[in-house]
């Protein structure tokens, strides 16, 4: 694994654990409190691309599954994966990387549009449709009713896409971490 790709996955653990110091906003309408830390995720994806946001993320998740409190509230430990947040923390990896992969797809053609797409896809539709999966057979509740209580958490994550997409926009702009795929290297 080069140097590179452990710094940044290593950098972008931190992010998403530095985010977790934000207090989590807990609702009555669901178990699962809304915290910024998908911001980060969504930001792995479309900053360092498939493979290093993956990796990223699942050091991230092994972290807390060893007990280190890097979750909104002071939260950590493998009992974090048997509650309700269980099922949108263990999505983070994949959605980073689909994201990312996505990203990485169409990097000759990226633009905000496209990345705020990517971004809802991954970030947003991923993600709920593990943690709302999860949520219903962890809390023994009807798919319906977690989707329903879900639906708290839309307003706040497209305001993430929308940061995560202008910023990523920005940073590949000033300095692009994702690589070209090889045919349009030869191109340019």
């Amino acid at each position: 694994m080069a140097l590179r790709t452990m710094i940044y996955s290593a950098l972008f653990a931190s992010i998403v654990g530095a985010l977790g110091l934000l207090p989590p906003i807990v609702t009555p309408f669901t178990p699962v409190p809304i915290t910024a830390q998908t911001l980060g995720v969504m930001l792995a994806g479309a900053l360092l691309g498939a493979r290093r946001g993956a990796l990223a993320l699942t050091i991230f998740v092994l972290l807390v599954a060893f007990g280190v409190p890097l979750l909104s509230g002071g939260r950590g430990g493998f009992g974090v994966f048997l509650g309700p947040s269980g099922g949108y923390i263990l999505s983070w990896p994949i959605a980073a990387f689909v994201i990312g992969f996505l990203v990485e797809k169409f990097y000759h053609r990226l633009n905000i549009g496209l990345l705020i797409t990517f971004t809802v896809f991954g970030g947003i539709i991923l993600v709920y449709a593990i943690g709302i999966t999860y949520l219903s057979f962890i809390t023994n509740t009807p798919w319906t009713g977690a989707a329903v209580s879900a639906l708290v958490y839309i307003p706040g994550d497209l305001v993430k896409v929308v940061l995560a997409s202008f910023i990523a926009k920005s940073v590949h702009r000033a300095y692009p971490i994702i690589e070209k795929p090889k045919n349009q290297r030869a191109a340019a």
